[in-house]
């Protein structure tokens, strides 16, 4: 994979796909962004970072069908879940002999399901530690971390992970290669469920002083951002709870997670201070949560584990109910 000759596809050109599309197109590779609803905007003024780091504009090549962009060296999958069942039309103009595939989606079960459309391809999982929002079409906030944790779906990383590693590293994205594609996935989602999952349970009018009573209720708060979940108090006793789950569901599967991990996540939240994740966003725009990949699918495997997970287990049935 020639660094500058690498012909990138972003697919789901939301807050995720166009930072780190734009830190690609920053470089001066051939990156071409497949659009919906942002394509005027970004076709006719490229797409806008505000980072922390320094903010940079970009023009990467807009398409509104994959057939116009055609095969590509490296295609990025940044949808949300809900999306998967189009992956298969709107990839395949995309993939061709020697395509590799990177999904940076949320949650368990996507690159299986990229596997299973495009069994000759590689398939590759990258975990997003990062901190973003859209604010308007073409233009992206980036307010905290950036790390990618990378790892090859069905086998150890290879000469062509590295190089992948190191074309994301050429941008300024730290990226860790994972030998263990599915630990790097709890390890991810012992952040992810809880804030993504209780800042949405806020919203349900849930009485945080009623910390592990989650149940039916009906939704007449706001969500909850990062800062009010970490109150020093019950909220936060809520989310260690959850973290704690997780963890003992991922060692329960066979992943060596630390006991100290749930405390590292809470740490290096507080300093994105009031920030809201892409599941409080889609919930406030009534778009469908990421239900499967992030709640169900991890529930079903601690409980194949034989972990107890019943903090999780109402998560998942309140979060069901604010979702119909």
């Amino acid at each position: 994979m020639e660094a500058n000759k690498t012909k990138i596809a972003i697919v789901g050109c939301g807050a995720v796909g166009s930072y780190y599309g734009g830190k690609l197109c920053q470089t001066g590779r051939d990156v071409h962004f497949l659009l919906r609803s942002d394509y005027e905007v970004v076709r006719e003024n490229g797409v806008q970072i505000q980072s922390l780091n320094g903010d940079f504009h970009v023009r990467p090549v807009a398409a509104q069908s994959p057939g116009e962009i055609g095969p590509c060296d490296l295609v990025i999958v940044a949808l949300k879940s809900t999306a998967n069942h189009c992956l298969g039309e709107m990839l395949t103009p995309l993939v061709g002999k020697h395509t590799a595939l990177l999904t940076l989606q949320n949650g368990l079960g996507n690159e299986a399901a990229l596997a299973e459309l495009f069994p000759a391809q590689p398939v590759f999982g990258g975990m997003c530690f990062v901190c973003l929002n859209r604010t308007e079409p073409g233009v992206i906030h980036h307010i905290a971390h950036g790390k990618i944790v990378l790892g090859r779906h069905g086998g150890s990383p290879d000469e062509l992970t590295a190089a992948i590693a190191e074309l994301i590293r050429s941008t300024g994205i730290p990226v860790d290669v994972s030998p263990d594609l599915e630990k790097a996935h709890w390890e991810k989602l012992v952040w992810n469920i809880p804030f993504n999952g209780l800042g949405v349970a806020g919203a349900a009018g849930l009485d945080a002083t009623l910390v592990g009573q989650l149940g039916p209720c009906q939704p007449i708060g706001p969500c909850l951002a990062t800062d009010a979940l970490l109150d020093n108090g019950p909220w936060e006793q809520l989310v260690t709870e959850l973290m704690d789950e997780v963890i003992a569901s991922g060692c329960a599967l066979g992943h060596d997670l630390s006991p100290g991990l749930g405390e590292h996540q809470r740490n290096r939240t507080r300093v994105m201070k009031a920030y809201l994740s892409s599941t409080l966003i889609d919930f406030e725009r009534g778009l469908p949560l990421e239900l499967d990949a992030l709640f169900r699918l991890p529930l079903g495997r601690a409980q194949a584990a034989g972990v107890e997970t019943p903090r999780l287990a109402a998560l998942c049935d309140l979060l069901a109910e604010l979702d119909n």
